[in-house]
């Protein structure tokens, strides 16, 4: 059966591109949000735990650079997983200003549970489309966020 199609607002008529990208970010999300719960993190907390996987004892400014949000988001996150006992926070041996974030023993064993989220997030995503489309869709997403991005930057 297909799937009907979305009622756009009329206002949104202008930008139909726009309100799609609007809709998946917000189902994606909601998704995630769901298997992540599961696990007792919140949305966004899984990315700061992949970049830690990649590297152990980044700044608190390098994370906020690698996600491209702001410092009281990944302030509350990272306060949030320290007192789940995900991560730990300490000044850093050459500023003491500079906050310095580490992964504790239970931090470290998310890594597979993050891994096969993440892969049942993308099997769930793309179920309904080929591998070509799957390809040309993460093409275009990455291109389009160059647009907004460099769009930002002017």
């Amino acid at each position: 059966m297909p799937t009907p199609e979305p009622r756009i607002p009329t206002t949104a008529g202008a930008g139909p591109m726009s309100y799609a990208i609007f809709q998946l970010a917000r189902a994606h999300r909601a998704y995630a949000a769901t298997l992540l719960r599961d696990m007792d993190l919140h949305p966004g907390q899984e990315l700061l735990l992949m970049h830690l996987f990649d590297r152990d004892g980044q700044s608190q400014s390098e994370l906020l650079e690698c996600l491209g949000v702001d410092h009281s988001t990944v302030s509350k996150a990272l306060r949030r997983m320290q007192d789940a006992g995900l991560v730990v926070r300490e000044p850093a041996a050459h500023d003491r200003r500079v906050v310095v974030v580490h992964l504790t023993d239970k931090g470290r064993a998310m890594r597979e549970p993050i891994a096969t989220l993440w892969q049942a997030l993308e099997e769930t995503s793309a179920r309904n489309l080929s591998e070509q489309q799957t390809e040309s869709f993460v093409e275009t997403a990455y291109a389009i966020t160059e647009a907004i991005s460099s769009r930002a930057l002017q």
